[in-house]
């Protein structure tokens, strides 16, 4: 039968593409079964953004800063926070892009012109005849992964949804008398007196029983419950550990090192003289054909007479920079000149007097006086930085057949990592007590919340199953398993008591120090030549803390200082309590008009910006948005 199918397999093809298309029609395909159902992680206006999209985002935007700043830690880029941040630009900007398009904003091609032209990269390609280079253009957009149609739709898409918030950023208005109002209330400062109760202070006096630990431990289960955690072990596959399987050959290493001999040994440089005759771009056409005539003019003179160059670039060039040198502009490589400038430089050999050259400055005469070569390095030299080189290139080329490999070898072999980190001679890592959320410290996969969720998947912990390869970084997988489980639990009394013990005292102590004050406080309200214990008088102000807690600061700045002194309390929670004397508000200092202006200009600013969210929050409300994403737990949180 089996011979039979194989002897017409066209055949029997057909029939197959006859019995699956009429049900594709019938039923239809679901979008998922392209997108992979990939889940919904947020809503706006009834479309969905999905993870593959949010992911995408977050994989453009990584690299965006990369580019901008090489240095910094891929960690940051790779946090949970980092992630979610994406994710809230991705919703704002789909938010902004529905906007404009129920509210008809639209961008005109004139409006359009006139923004390509203000953008110095565009702006840098126009020939002297005013058109624009067509092929260095078509390359720019190129840059950025889009043609030219592609780049403009994308900068007039851009620019009408700016209008959305534009009209409310540019109304914002704030009068003197306003402004001068908030800031005198912000700047304000006020004279204080603090008496402490910290918690610490109050231990010895707390009693404890076993009783009481019990009626505690009973009380507040919840303070108690170990988290469930899970042993395992993972294999992270990323650009290191593709180049540790390249093996380079010797032939490879010396024909890579004669193909960029140029480039690792360093820029050539020139040395040139120039006489320049003024005549900028935007001059009339008369005076730049006489300015164009004089250069001819000292070009004869030059050219008859080499060596008076420097003489008459003293006394003919306009150029004020290099005049009184003789014209000379010192060594320079390619890229620091204007590019006829350069283009006639770098075509002339040494000790030539060049024809008149036409920049946007004026017309030059230029005398190539050196020429510096650097000095070619041996290929033993450069053996290490080019074995680097190659296999870092090697590596990225690589990267996708490999990672590839990698996650088909953790999918078909999913009860061992054993097989994959032989194939592709990775290493084994193990942790012990990983919980659902990252670790505070913590690095690698067991720092990325998607391998984590991936670990605590219902197939990964009941039947210890490979997870499937998550990306948590550029160019880095990730694969793991769970080798052991311990579910949530309360920890039972004996081993919890030093905890509960702890916590029993640090709150008894607190509420002791609370008491403490409130009563206090209450004294010296009624009789404030009673209080003791006050330190020396502060003047504190919301950017002078004088080393005083925040929330101390805040609370005697609140205080209502219609009568002098003035009394507040503040419950500084385990540290206990503080009661605070306003003695007096303190005149705040001389302000110059230029500062005045300075604060009312960033008081406008701050006030456009709130009324910019206002306007964002109803947005987002009118077009009924969904975060459907958890946002993560601060790492503060995490630890108190």
């Amino acid at each position: 039968m089996f011979e039979s199918i194989r002897k017409h397999s066209k055949i029997v093809m057909f029939l197959l593409f006859l019995l699956i298309i009429p049900s594709f029609i019938l039923v239809g395909i679901d979008s998922n079964y392209f997108s992979g159902g990939s889940p919904v992680v947020a809503r706006v206006d009834g479309k969905d953004i999905t993870q593959a999209d949010w992911d995408n985002a977050h994989r453009m935007e990584s690299d965006r800063i990369r580019a901008q700043s090489p240095g910094i830690d891929a960690k940051l880029l790779d946090s949970p926070q980092a992630r979610y941040a994406t994710l809230e630009r991705l919703v704002r900007d789909r938010v902004l892009q529905v906007a404009a398009q129920d509210m008809h904003m639209l961008t005109s091609d004139a409006r359009l012109a006139r923004e390509l032209q203000s953008i110095p990269q565009i702006a840098a390609l126009k020939r002297a005849d005013g058109t624009l280079d067509a092929e260095a253009y078509r390359a720019l957009a190129g840059a950025q992964g889009l043609t030219p149609e592609g780049l403009e739709a994308r900068i007039r898409q851009d620019l009408s949804v700016n209008q959305v918030m534009g009209g409310v950023m540019g109304s914002a208005f704030s009068g003197p008398a306003e402004a001068r109002l908030a800031l005198d209330a912000l700047f304000q400062r006020r004279e204080i007196q603090i008496a402490r109760f910290n918690a610490s202070a109050f231990v010895s006096k707390v009693a404890v029983t076993d009783a009481d630990l019990e009626a505690y431990y009973t009380a507040h289960p919840a303070k108690f419950q170990q988290a469930e955690q899970a042993s395992v072990e993972y294999v992270v596959l990323d650009l290191d550990a593709v180049k540790a399987g390249i093996t380079l050959s010797e032939d490879d290493l010396r024909t890579y090192y004669k193909e960029n001999l140029n480039r690792l040994a360093g820029k050539e440089e020139r040395r040139a003289s120039h006489i320049l005759i003024n005549a900028s771009k935007d001059a009339p056409a008369d005076a730049r054909t006489q300015a164009k005539a004089k250069a001819e003019e000292l070009l004869a003179q030059v050219r008859k007479a080499p060596g008076s160059f420097a003489e008459i670039a003293k006394k003919e060039s306009q150029d004020p920079g290099s005049a009184p040198s003789g014209g000379d502009l010192g060594f320079f490589g390619r890229g620091a000149m204007v590019k006829p400038f350069e283009d006639a430089v770098f075509s002339m050999k040494k000790g030539e007097i060049s024809d008149v050259v036409e920049t946007d400055f004026g017309f030059h005469i230029i005398l190539l006086s050196d020429i510096k070569t650097p000095r070619q390095p041996s290929f033993e030299e450069l053996r290490p930085s080019l074995e680097a080189e190659l296999k870092q290139q090697q590596a990225q080329r690589k990267f996708a057949e490999v990672a590839e490999a990698f996650a088909n070898g953790v999918y078909e072999q999913a009860d061992s990592l054993q097989p994959v980190a032989d194939k592709l001679k990775l290493k084994i890592q193990t942790a012990d007590g990983v919980t659902r959320t990252p670790a505070a410290g913590g690095a690698g996969p067991l720092a990325n919340a998607r391998f984590l969720e991936a670990l605590f998947q219902s197939d990964s912990l009941q039947n210890k199953r490979n997870t499937e390869a998550i990306e948590i970084g550029t160019s880095v997988l990730a694969a793991g398993r769970v080798t052991a489980y311990q579910p949530a639990m309360t920890l039972p009394l004996d081993k919890a008591r030093d905890q509960v013990r702890a916590i029993y005292i640090a709150e008894k102590s607190a509420e002791l120090a609370r008491q403490e004050g409130q009563a206090k406080l209450t004294a010296w309200k009624a009789a404030p030549d009673a209080a003791s214990g006050l330190t020396a008088a502060l003047t504190v102000s919301r950017d002078r803390l004088q080393d005083q807690p925040r929330s101390v600061v805040d609370a005697a700045l609140r205080a209502n200082v219609d009568q002098l002194p003035a009394w507040t309390g503040v419950d500084l929670g385990a540290q206990g309590y503080a009661v605070v004397k306003i003695n007096r508000v303190v005149p705040r200092d001389g302000v110059d008009d230029a500062r005045a202006r300075m604060e009312r200009e960033q008081y406008l600013q701050s006030w456009a910006s709130a009324e910019a969210l206002a306007y964002y929050d109803l947005l987002k409300q009118r077009f009924k948005v969904q975060i459907k994403a958890p946002r993560p737990v601060a790492q503060a949180e995490l630890q108190n």
